[in-house]
């Protein structure tokens, strides 16, 4: 997205293909994607999945000099680019995600997309953009939907939950991810991304890391898992981290 309607996710900066093993996710992480209640039209997906998947996994930025401060990302062009040979619809779509000053995200149309991805010289096949610009908006709304979660259980009294701001730090390990990549063998997250909730009048940061899940089907599509919850910054935040972990621990070894 570009300007006050930026997209939360930006993960631009991945371009490997999935792994053939499984990652090792952190406990918490919840996977999204693949045929069960995803958008994505797999009929598209068959033969591009792997190629596609890094690449599709977010927008990705343009113009450097025109950078918004509440998603860290520039001004993305709605014209064809050079050497481009259809054009590709310039519509953008609404997300589910609320914005502090009213309205809802906007996600980049799919021409923003593709001249976002050629502008920082990564594959971008036109005829799997759709698909790459469905993937990464399911992966925003899946994301929002966790933190959702948190704030609907911790925290059930506020209920107009608003998405401020958000910033990538795809070189940047949580001490989390640090721990499970350092101590637990896990792979390593192929982004992170910050996202500054409102919660009523109180802003909380949220930590966001992406990982490739595997694929159990026969389907060449993407699987991500993304690990989200409060960051350790506050009291109330390392309180409801303690409680999700003991009721994780409780569910494990009780339920």
């Amino acid at each position: 997205m570009a300007n006050d309607s930026g997209c939360p996710v930006d993960h631009s900066t991945y371009t490997g293909p999935m792994p053939s093993h499984h990652p090792q996710l952190p406990a918490g992480a919840s996977l999204a994607g693949g045929a069960d209640g995803c958008p994505v039209d797999h009929s598209k997906w068959a033969g591009k999945g792997r190629a596609a998947a890094g690449a599709a996994a977010g927008a990705a930025a343009g113009d450097q000099q025109t950078l918004n401060p509440n998603n860290m990302m520039p001004n993305l062009s709605q014209d064809m680019a050079a050497g481009q040979t259809a054009p590709l619809s310039t519509e953008r779509t609404v997300s589910g995600i609320p914005k502090a000053d009213g309205g809802r995200w906007e996600y980049p149309s799919p021409q923003q997309f593709y001249n976002a991805l050629k502008r920082k010289g990564k594959e971008a096949p036109e005829e799997a953009i759709d698909v790459m610009v469905d993937i990464h908006n399911f992966l925003n709304e899946e994301c929002w939907t966790e933190i959702r979660k948190w704030e609907s259980k911790y925290h059930c009294d506020c209920k107009s939950l608003k998405l401020v701001k958000f910033q990538g730090r795809p070189d940047e390990l949580s001490p989390k991810a640090w721990f499970y990549t350092t101590f637990m063998g896990a792979d390593r997250p192929f982004d992170r991304h910050d996202w500054t909730v409102d919660r009523c009048g109180t802003r909380v940061r949220y930590v966001i890391d992406y990982y490739e899940g595997v694929n159990q089907s026969n389907v060449d599509e993407p699987v991500f898992g993304v690990d989200v919850r409060p960051a350790l910054d506050s009291p109330t935040a390392v309180m409801d981290r303690l409680k999700a972990g003991a009721s994780e621990l409780w569910s494990r070894f009780f339920g």
